[in-house]
């Protein structure tokens, strides 16, 4: 019985990355940079997302995935920011995958859009096997969480491509160890790029709007022109 659930595991996963990379295609041909945020519940992430979008919309389009078990109050809260959110519910599954995102795209024309964004599910298991055709991944770790995050799940922070750690307003009152965290995420995944942010007060933020700018421009010099969509 062990020996089958892990071969329909495997199925699975295997097509979940042939629709990523199908996925990855699409977005890429379209002309929008497409960036996915996973994180432990409570992290911050949609308040971090809400900045983002609000931030970014002055110059660009945008829109967002949200991922949720159950209601759609992210969807609903990340709306003053941008009116492109979608929200995806997804019951029991404690993560997105590449089906959801084609289903909840259906009716979106990608080439008017410089941004997407995927929240996933809060969970730092599920997420990190699972492909969105993502073209960068955040994985985000807030001052409130303490710094041992990356190493009780480093396979999530090993699939992602930048850490973003939250809430560091809070640090200071959490007695959050900032050189520890950035150990820890050093160690298990080396040289990878890490910001410290306030969504509540803004601080850091520009860093990752930068990051966002020098991303979009970088993915436009190097892929073929945008194509329509029917």
């Amino acid at each position: 019985m062990s020996t089958r659930i892990v071969e329909v595991r495997a199925k699975v996963r295997k097509q979940n990355d042939l629709l990523a990379h199908a996925l990855r295609r699409r977005f890429w041909d379209s002309g929008v940079s497409v960036v996915g945020l996973v994180s432990s519940p409570g992290s911050g992430k949609t308040a971090f997302l809400e900045k983002l979008l609000g931030g970014l919309a002055r110059d660009f389009r945008v829109a967002a995935l949200v991922g949720d078990l159950a209601t759609e109050n992210d969807a609903a809260r990340l709306k003053r920011a941008s009116p492109n959110v979608r929200q995806i519910t997804t019951g029991t599954i404690c993560h997105l995958d590449a089906q959801m995102i084609e289903r909840a795209l259906e009716g979106w024309q990608l080439n008017t859009l410089d941004f997407l964004f995927i929240e996933n599910v809060g969970n730092l298991v599920c997420p990190s096997s699972y492909d969105l055709g993502e073209e960068l991944r955040f994985v985000l770790l807030s001052a409130t969480e303490g710094e041992d995050k990356p190493l009780k799940y480093p396979t999530i922070f090993n699939s992602s491509d930048v850490a973003i750690i939250t809430k560091m307003d809070l640090a200071e009152v959490a007695d959050f160890d900032l050189a520890a965290a950035r150990r820890n995420i050093e160690s298990v995944r080396p040289g990878m790029q890490i910001f410290e942010v306030s969504a509540k007060t803004g601080s850091g933020m520009q860093n990752v709007f930068q990051l966002l700018r020098d991303q979009l421009i970088h993915s436009r010099e190097s892929c073929p022109a945008p194509q329509v969509e029917v």
